[in-house]
């Protein structure tokens, strides 16, 4: 586990900063194949963490004691990391949230209130999440609007010919992830962004797979809204970021009421904050949060190039060995991917397989990913899903691939 062949990336000298991987897990290595559901979190953030609670803990913005001050700078200190870790405009473009769900919510509802009107139409494609979808359902239900779904092909990428046809000047929203959780596809999301703008809609882009993959521009991608989560890099759970543009955030209503995101309240009326507080309702995950500056602090140290390259390397790697275990059959095989493999073995349900690779210590994902949408059009219940970090291994990948091969002969 030395240095990796395409980069100068010290891959033990990574690992060491995750002491989760160091153990045993049914008397064997861990071998954490789970990345594209929650990657594990850096030791530089877990003492981050532990920090905030042991020395600093207090509330943020409404105190002028010592604590709440370090609270406040540190809390603020992510937001600024933030806005230059994806390059927003601004700093007050971005907002703080509990995750790419509650982003993406917030848009809904916000956004969704004042823009959306009945006849509307929003576009999504066949490869989103259930956190995609479900919120832009609510939000057409409330306004009276409609949802068109971009379609794919059997490779899994979207078939951009037909998105052009489905805009028209009725389409509002258009909103797509920029990697797929299900089959690693890395959409065309730059020019899928200016297809949309030249047909007057507005953009969201779901950044969750791909903020710890691939170098984020907001201002190049010209996107009007992009979401991301930290627990996939590398980072705590229960934070996340919206970033919006600030005419389109200072026009949207608040999402909650209650402290922080007010001037002036009274009982006859209450008057807004500016952004980016007007959006981050109550006391946050304040530690959390402070933690999240150092995950991005990793990834940035590291190089997303550098990140890509060993990641790319290692989907290349598994993808040829997988080939030789019997009944292999690779789901989703865009011409661009990120480093996830979805994958049945006939004969043997995925349920079935996931518990076989845990007793051997393989942590892998089962079922339909929350994309129930997806997995239908691929008339399939759910797949395997193996999905790497920066910090794994050719040889965890040898393991693994053995493991499959076991149980594969055994049903096949």
């Amino acid at each position: 586990m030395a240095v990796s062949a395409t980069t100068s990336l010290d891959i033990q000298k990574i690992r060491d900063q995750f002491p989760v991987l160091d153990q045993e897990v049914n008397g064997k290595p861990l071998i954490y194949f789970d990345n594209a559901a929650s990657s594990q979190t850096a030791k530089s953030v877990v003492d981050a963490l532990v920090k905030f609670y042991e020395k600093d803990h207090a509330n943020i913005h409404r105190g002028i004691h010592t604590l709440a001050e370090r609270s406040t700078k540190d809390f603020e200190a992510t937001r600024e990391r933030v806005h230059k870790f994806i390059n927003s405009a601004e700093a007050d473009e971005i907002i703080l949230t509990k995750g790419t769900t509650e982003s993406i919510n917030l848009v809904a509802h916000s956004w969704g209130t004042k823009f959306l009107k009945e006849g509307d139409e929003i576009l999504i494609s066949q490869l989103e999440h259930h956190s995609n979808i479900v919120p832009w359902q609510l939000a057409a239900e409330r306004a009276g609007a409609s949802i068109k779904v971009i379609p794919i092909d059997e490779h899994g990428d979207i078939i951009m010919d037909e998105f052009k046809k489905l805009l028209s000047n009725k389409t509002k929203l258009v909103a797509v992830n920029y990697i797929s959780n299900s089959l690693g596809t890395i959409n065309p999301v730059k020019e899928i962004i200016a297809l949309a703008i030249e047909n007057g809609a507005t953009t969201l882009i779901d950044a969750a797979q791909a903020a710890p993959h691939v170098k984020i521009d907001v201002q190049a991608l010209n996107c009007d809204f992009l979401a991301l989560s930290s627990h996939k890099m590398y980072g705590p759970t229960g934070v996340g970021v919206l970033y919006g543009r600030r005419d389109l955030l200072e026009a949207m209503p608040p999402y909650q009421g209650g402290g922080e995101m007010i001037k002036d309240v009274s009982f006859n009326g209450t008057t807004y904050n500016d952004i980016p507080y007007k959006f981050e309702a109550g006391t946050p995950n304040i530690g959390e949060v402070i933690a999240f500056k150092y995950a991005m602090d990793f990834i940035d140290e590291l190089g997303h190039e550098n990140i890509q390259a060993y990641e790319n390397e290692l989907l290349e790697y598994a993808n040829a060995k997988l080939e030789l275990v019997p009944g292999f059959i690779p789901i989703g095989t865009a011409k661009k991917k990120a480093s996830v493999i979805s994958f049945l073995v006939k004969n043997v349900h995925p349920y079935d397989l996931g518990q076989l690779l845990d007793v051997k210590g393989i942590a892998v994902r089962t079922g339909h990913h929350c994309t129930q949408p997806l997995m239908d059009f691929l008339e399939i219940d759910g797949t395997v899903r193996a999905s790497f970090a920066v910090y794994n291994t050719k040889e965890e990948i040898d393991t693994f691939c053995e493991a499959l091969k076991n149980i594969a002969e055994r049903f096949n």
